[in-house]
């Protein structure tokens, strides 16, 4: 049987998604400027617009002023097209932002869950409320990503492990899927920083990078080809538990604080080394944040020692380092482990500051939604 009447349709659908890109990321441009983008033809590019606008996809957003003919229309995608919704879920609050289909952040509120016992019932009275002030109906979400501390099962998409949520069980995410509409996933906090990074901030650019989370409890996201490396059960960058010389290795996986690299570099660890250098503060980021140099290489090379097993193991060639400890630090406590993993090993990273502006959990579960969004809304436009 032939397939030949198929692929005309084949060419419409890879040419019209290949204009919604290059819309999304340099728009709005005109029928020509979309033309000469892509290769196609002024009648093609026209012939391609016409179908996107009936769609609701693509619209005219202006004019640009030509020579002495008529000014040419400038197209752009409709924000409004598609919506979808981040969530980041913590013991004592919700944040739930939503963004239209163009990634402009359209509302980001917090919540405190006012039923600890019912999570799914929480979350869907958090994302009701963001779309209530947003002005966007529940069923235009088209996915909605929830970023959690804890090991996601990459096979079922389920939470398979969390410390400090103990009503995010296996099963949840069934629940969540049934009460919410949409497609929902759940993705690993830190895991969701590393697309942040990869999309706005310090890795933007970079295939092959970590993500180092220094904070309350430690993490570490790995981003390889372009692509995170969740491991087999979800369990990869659980760092918190590196074993690590001179620190006791853990006697109970259900108890955070008993990892070696943890003990190591732990809230209480950076309390009690900020005592012996004489820095006070009211908070480690505090501490972090006005520690005299003395307290910033001490600070730096304890968290080196992760930072030194995964480069030897991964050879990332960068390292962001995020969390409450690594903002605070920023680039002062980055270039001093930078210094500090190039003593010890014998490949030398390059280790920066997080450049993410305002949660960037919350935006790494914008950026993973809008990839399932437009990957739905864009790739069926014949």
């Amino acid at each position: 049987m032939s397939r030949s009447p198929g692929i005309p349709r084949l060419l419409r659908r890879l040419n019209d998604r290949a204009a919604l890109e290059l819309l999304l990321g340099d728009g709005p441009l005109t029928r020509a400027e979309l033309g000469e983008r892509t290769g196609l033809s002024k009648v093609t590019a026209g012939q391609l617009l016409a179908r996107l606008e009936e769609r609701g996809l693509v619209e005219v957003a202006g004019e640009r002023a030509g020579g002495r003919g008529p000014h040419a229309a400038l197209y752009a995608v409709v924000a409004s097209s598609a919506y979808v919704a981040g969530l980041v879920v913590l013991p004592d609050s919700l944040i739930v932002g939503v963004a239209d289909i163009t990634g402009r952040t359209v509302v980001e509120i917090t919540l405190n869950p006012s039923d600890g016992g019912d999570l799914v019932k929480a979350v869907h009275e958090a994302v009701r409320r963001a779309c209530d002030t947003a002005n966007v109906s529940l069923s235009r979400l088209r996915a909605f990503v929830i970023g959690t501390r804890g090991v996601v099962d990459p096979g079922s998409g389920d939470v398979r492990w969390s410390i400090d949520l103990p009503a995010w069980h296996v099963g949840v995410l069934a629940s969540l899927r049934e009460t919410l509409g949409a497609s929902v996933t759940i993705e690993n906090d830190v895991n969701l920083v590393a697309l942040a990074e990869h999309a706005y901030g310090a890795a933007a650019g970079h295939d092959d990078f970590v993500v180092i989370w220094a904070g309350v409890g430690q993490g570490l996201g790995v981003m390889l080809g372009g692509r995170l490396h969740r491991g087999i059960s979800g369990g990869a960058g659980e760092i918190g538990w590196l074993p690590v010389p001179g620190e006791p290795l853990p006697i109970d996986v259900a108890e955070p604080q008993s990892g070696s690299f943890q003990r190591l570099v732990g809230n209480a660890a950076l309390r009690d080394l900020a005592r012996e250098h004489g820095v006070t503060g009211n908070s480690v980021p505090d501490l972090v944040r006005s520690g005299h140099e003395g307290y910033l290489d001490a600070v730096a090379a304890r968290m080196a020692v992760g930072a030194a097993a995964v480069t030897v193991v991964l050879d990332p060639g960068l390292i962001v380092l995020s969390g409450e400890v690594g903002r605070a630090g920023g680039e002062r406590l980055a270039a001093k482990v930078q210094e500090a993993v190039a003593r010890v090993c014998p490949s030398r990273p390059t280790v920066l500051a997080s450049r993410v502006s305002g949660n960037p959990v919350l935006r790494g579960a914008l950026v993973a939604a809008l990839e399932q969004a437009r990957e739905q809304v864009f790739s069926d436009t014949v």
